[in-house]
């Protein structure tokens, strides 16, 4: 009961914010692979959450949480 099976076409998605910028971050629950996406990533530490960071390539932002 309550139990829903995932079909073939069915996908996760990863849940996305959007900021104040209007710019779409991904909330990750491990950011280490992300990481290694573009060579311009930076991890930052900021109020508490770790962010990836890009200041070239703005797509690659991420959050985790």
């Amino acid at each position: 009961m309550g139990h829903r099976r995932r079909t073939k076409t069915s996908r996760r998605v990863a849940p996305c914010l959007k900021t104040c910028s209007g710019t779409i971050m991904k909330v990750r629950n491990s950011l280490k692979s992300l990481r290694g996406r573009h060579r311009d990533n930076q991890i930052v530490r900021r109020k508490g959450r770790v962010y990836i960071i890009n200041k070239t390539q703005k797509r690659f932002k991420a959050r985790q949480g």
